[in-house]
């Protein structure tokens, strides 16, 4: 990383520079630097509707970058170790999209662990490919999917010879860690590109101790959102490539659904954000860890709940662990997580990242401070003075493993029909069902269901879990192919 060059924050230079020109403006957007629209100017402030500008010439394109947002992409993969860098403007979610569109077409196989964001399944319906699940291991405790082995990408790839690419989550969601490098050896091997979804792991680019970064493990792709862990706005994120990638393909595909309207807001965030991580980065994810490992000590000090962290490591399914996650094991205290997740947000003051059937998760991130850890341990050890109750049995979401009747595209488009939700075992699903967060399909369209799932998917609801995806949003009513038995 060239440190000299890191200071530098093109965009910005250009937007400030704009700003002192004092440009009348007969272009987009029509709120005209906030004047037209005095309400938006008094929330956000003229310093930031005065930069909320379109695309021209002395600040370049996002879709076809040859100034400023170049230089920028060229400045973020230097400070990520990428052979090049993408500007997102939508989200984590287009970035994982792109990587998808960019190496599977209709029919393609991609090798995959179930527990994916629904943006990966997303992605599947838009081009057509077949998903290849790698069923993961369940922690016996705590009942979360864990990494992705390597026999078991070899036996996926031995099966499925024809798949195109395979994709990695890194980490997951509550922190697990796979082989990545290994993993990578293994896809590359057989031919196969490595896709990564480091949605949470900003951080693993810009700190000692931590597990490796996709990059650096050789993939040949990765998402990251920068707004998650890295300080950026909220919807602004990265994609990131290998030198095996042709660039100009992987532009064409971002450009199929990327806006033409990038937002300078979120792009100057983005610039922002790199120059610090690139030079501060260091210093500030070592505080998060000291704060999450403090946060974790704490929490487990209460008695019943289980804050876990590098003691879930075996060399296999739990190759690494990232102790950024504060993910807490809820269940010996009788509550599940989105009921812990409510009464820290009702009762505290206090919101969580999720709080799904098992777990609540803490986002501690660069700009935490340790009161508030101290607040969040306060707060959990009165929850269990007041609310604890005998524990019951809890079902774990992420320890589905549907089967694959159709491809999700197939079945998205296919003719469907709603059905009450206890009428549906046996059929084949026609659209997502998940809890966000974290946004993991208990089912996704082509999926059988059961009536083990549908249980999960009222369980989850009857506890307050947000259910998504659905056509119909309380729950009753699943589409299912019209005509189509999966049984």
């Amino acid at each position: 990383m060239d440190l000299i060059r890191q200071q530098r924050a093109p965009i910005c230079e250009a937007l400030e520079k704009f700003r002192k020109k004092r440009v009348v403006p007969f272009d987009v957007p029509g709120h005209k630097r906030g004047r037209g629209n005095p309400e938006l100017t008094k929330l956000l402030g003229q310093q930031c509707v005065g930069i909320d500008v379109n695309s021209m010439k002395p600040l370049d394109n996002l879709c076809n970058p040859v100034s400023v947002i170049a230089e920028a992409e060229d400045l973020m993969a230097d400070a990520f170790g990428a052979a090049h860098a993408f500007l997102m403007v939508g989200g984590t979610t287009s970035a994982v999209q792109a990587m998808v569109l960019s190496v599977c077409a209709a029919g393609d196989k991609i090798i995959l662990p179930r527990n994916v964001h629904k943006s990966v399944i997303n992605a599947l319906i838009l081009c057509g490919a077949i998903p290849v699940y790698v069923k993961p291991k369940i922690h016996p405790v705590i009942g979360v999917a864990l990494g992705m082995e390597a026999d078991a990408l070899l036996e996926a790839i031995k099966a499925n010879p024809d798949a195109k690419a395979v994709l990695i989550n890194n980490p997951t969601y509550y922190g697990i860690c796979s082989d990545l490098v290994k993993l990578t050896k293994i896809a590359h091997e057989h031919g196969l590109k490595v896709l990564c979804d480091e949605a949470h792991g900003t951080q693993l680019y810009f700190a000692d101790d931590l597990p490796i970064a996709g990059m650096k493990a050789g993939a040949d792709m990765a998402a990251i959102s920068m707004h998650k862990s890295g300080g950026s706005l909220t919807q602004s994120s990265v994609l990131l490539i290998g030198e095996n990638m042709d660039q100009a393909h992987v532009r064409q595909i971002i450009n199929l659904t990327q806006t033409t309207s990038a937002s300078y807001l979120l792009l100057s965030s983005l610039d922002i954000s790199r120059r610090n991580l690139a030079l501060r980065g260091k210093e500030s994810f070592a505080k998060v860890k000291e704060m999450s490992e403090y946060a974790r000590n704490e929490i487990n000090a209460i008695g019943d709940y289980y804050a876990y962290g590098k003691e879930l490591i075996d060399g296999s399914s739990v190759y690494d662990f990232d102790v950024t996650k504060l993910c807490v094991f809820t269940k010996p205290i009788g509550l599940t997580g989105i009921e812990i997740y409510d009464l820290l947000r009702d009762e505290y003051d206090i919101q969580m990242e999720f709080g799904d059937l098992g777990t609540i998760m803490a986002y501690i991130s660069i700009g935490d401070r340790m009161q508030d850890i101290e607040r969040l341990a306060s707060a959990l050890s009165d929850i269990r003075r007041l609310y604890k109750r005998d524990k019951e049995d809890l079902a774990y979401v992420d320890a589905v493993t549907p089967k694959v009747v159709c491809s999700p595209q197939e079945s998205f488009y296919a003719k469907k029909q709603s059905l009450p939700i206890h009428k549906t075992a046996g059929r084949v699903c026609g659209e997502s069902v998940m809890c966000y967060p974290p946004g993991i399909p208990i089912l996704s369209p082509g999926e059988l269901i059961t009536e083990d799932l549908i249980g999960m998917i009222l369980y989850a609801r009857d506890k307050g879990c947000s259910l998504q995806g659905m056509a119909d949003p309380s729950a009753d009513n699943i589409q299912v192919l019209e005509g189509v038995l999966g049984a």
